[in-house]
């Protein structure tokens, strides 16, 4: 029986980190924002989805998503957003069922990465839960270095997603980031370890 573990976090609190190290350690990861990417590319029902919710403006002549065209029509409106959330939702779980399936039938364990998992109620198709947390003072800082924001870009970023504190509730372990890069990768062997996936 395959164990699936989803992981999540929240903007800069290093999950990338943490899902890195399982991959390294050799266990099948399933990536939501590429899940994302592909479901609109060129050709696939989502895209043909969009492009019936929001009209033909939002595809560039080579007949691919224009990103920056449909940013701009979601980023300062909740409802547009919320209606290409509505209209991509299916066909981005569908697809994340569907690589969780075949991962299984080779490992033992398998990583689903998503950055919403709480948001859009994942947890359910989860075993198991890991929440990577910072404390919001390093979260603000890290993103603030990493994506040279000012304190209030970064603020309005943060608090657009569900807090880590309420995240860290919600999970079925934690892993602290807010040490080394080591001190995180040894509670990833830690668990690997006491799981015996081997």
């Amino acid at each position: 029986m395959s164990y699936v573990l989803g992981v999540t976090g929240g903007i800069a609190s290093g999950k990338s980190t943490v899902v890195k190290i399982f991959r390294e350690a050799g266990f099948p990861v399933v990536d939501g924002d590429i899940v994302a990417r592909q479901v609109v590319e060129p050709g696939t029902p989502g895209l043909a989805a969009l492009i019936d919710v929001f009209g033909g403006e939002i595809i560039t002549s080579a007949g691919t998503l224009n990103r920056k065209k449909l940013g701009n029509l979601i980023f300062s409106d909740a409802k547009e957003r919320q209606k290409l959330n509505h209209t991509l939702d299916p066909y981005i779980r569908d697809e994340i069922d569907q690589q969780i399936n075949t991962a299984k039938l080779d490992s033992p364990l398998v990583i689903a990465d998503i950055p919403l998992l709480f948001e859009g109620h994942y947890e359910r198709k989860m075993d198991a839960v890991a929440v990577v947390y910072v404390d919001q003072a390093t979260q603000m800082q890290r993103l603030m270095r990493r994506n040279n924001l000012t304190e209030t870009e970064a603020t309005s970023r943060i608090r657009s997603q569900m807090s880590l504190e309420e995240k860290k509730q919600l999970a079925d372990f934690v892993f602290d980031n807010r040490g080394s890069m080591e001190e995180t990768k040894h509670q990833v062997i830690q668990w690997l370890k006491k799981q015996d996936f081997d």
